[in-house]
């Protein structure tokens, strides 16, 4: 028997829109991770539960396949499922589909258990795990990094204070605030001309509050064919908190 799939129905709104009335990838990123929410919850192994063991889910990586991202006013279904584990990883896919049954989004996650003290991994226990009837595995599916900037790179850069209401229950930065400070350092002129086609992004360090970050960005030149934005976001100390690839196309305008 595979793992459980769990789907919910969702109404994009204006304020998960950017300027193109399209979905932010921050926004999708919460509504995914709704899903997953609510999916634990069904089973019985929601967060607080979770929590009273001293331990947390933590992304990892996130790897999205973009068909297009939705715009106001569309409903869609986002499902997710989790897919595989082994001692220390697990595996989550989600898909979003429009109201004709088209997939939009198809994504690929890496998660971990965090102790809540130690800030460290530890294994998954295996009353958390067991609901989701996930396949056990040695090995779960590796996802490819994301190019790393470079020393010769030209970068664009802005720089962030972590604010209070940028912080989760986990006592980090939540990981959707990462989307927007790695875009948002890409120039207005780029965002509003292009569409996403694909997102590859590696969490490394945890941020947390009064951290000051610094989201460096560049394009990609050496890639026929292909529009590619490298990201990075660093904090003080020169840790790397994020890394991330972004892959883009013109966006179509109709005559």
């Amino acid at each position: 028997m595979g793992a459980n799939i769990f789907s919910e129905k969702h109404q994009i709104t204006f304020y998960e829109t950017d300027v193109t009335n399209t979905v932010t990838p921050a926004m999708l990123v919460n509504m995914i991770i709704l899903a997953s929410e609510d999916q634990t919850v069904s089973l019985g192994v929601g967060a607080d539960t979770v929590a009273k063991q001293g331990i947390g889910w933590v992304v990892t990586q996130y790897k999205m396949d973009i068909t297009r991202l939705p715009k106001q006013g569309e409903t869609i279904e986002v499902s997710t499922q989790a897919t595989c584990y082994n001692r220390y990883f697990a595996f989550r896919e989600f898909w979003v589909h429009d109201s004709a049954g088209h997939e939009c989004v198809h994504v690929e996650s890496v998660w971990v258990t965090m102790n809540h003290e130690s800030r460290k991994i530890v294994t998954i226990p295996d009353n958390i795990i067991a609901p989701f009837n996930s396949e056990e595995v040695k090995m779960i599916p590796r996802l490819s990094r994301p190019k790393r900037l470079t020393e010769d790179d030209q970068l664009m850069t802005k720089q962030y204070r972590v604010r209070y209401f940028d912080i989760d229950g986990n006592g980090h930065v939540n990981n959707a605030r990462y989307f927007d400070w790695l875009l948002d350092a890409l120039p207005m002129s780029f965002l509003t001309r292009h569409n996403l086609t694909s997102i590859n992004i590696r969490f490394e360090n945890e941020v947390q509050y009064h951290h000051i970050v610094t989201s460096e960005a560049t394009l990609m030149t050496d890639i026929p064919d292909a529009i590619v934005t490298k990201h990075r976001i660093t904090m003080e100390n020169g840790d790397v908190a994020t890394e991330a690839e972004f892959h883009w196309e013109p966006i179509k305008h109709s005559v």
